[in-house]
């Protein structure tokens, strides 16, 4: 199995644990001379297995992480902790633009003192796209390896 598809059965677990949660809360209570629509209990034993997939899943992709080289990039667990850096970097540098540019929407008065702003707008986005770039080149070499290397044992 690729990691890339590791990465795809982790999130449909994760899907379907978060769907019998819904479904045990939902049929945990019922009211009297009525049968619930579903097993409380035998929902809860087919989540238990479900859980218990998904920390073998997760134990694995970790592992694998861990031990896979992406070159300058380091590990892939070091690749993901940069791009995760990279998303919070360029959200800042994007919210900034904006709150220095004003483009949220507030109108100046002509009676109103005239509002400046205390950063570089220009080179704020500059720098925004030019750390968007990155992340998507580290993202595509991220991808590249999800889907070229194996899930360890």
């Amino acid at each position: 199995m690729k990691l890339a598809e590791a990465l795809t059965a982790r999130a449909d677990l994760q899907r379907r644990i978060e769907q019998l949660r819904a479904r045990v809360t939902s049929n945990a209570r019922y009211q009297e001379g009525e049968e619930p629509s579903e097993d409380a209990s035998a929902l809860l034993v087919e989540a238990q297995g479900a859980l218990e997939q998904l920390r073998e899943l997760i134990r694995r992709i970790n592992a694998t992480n861990s031990r896979l080289s992406l070159g300058a990039d380091g590990t892939m667990t070091d690749a993901l902790a940069a791009r995760d850096v990279l998303r919070l970097h360029h959200s800042l540098l994007t919210d900034a633009a904006a709150a220095a540019s004003g483009s949220h929407g507030l109108r100046q008065l002509r009676s109103e003192l005239r509002q400046i702003a205390a950063l570089p707008v220009a080179e704020l986005r500059q720098r925004a796209d030019a750390v968007a770039r990155e992340l998507r080149e580290l993202d595509n070499r991220i991808q590249e390896a999800n889907w070229t290397h194996d899930l360890e044992e």
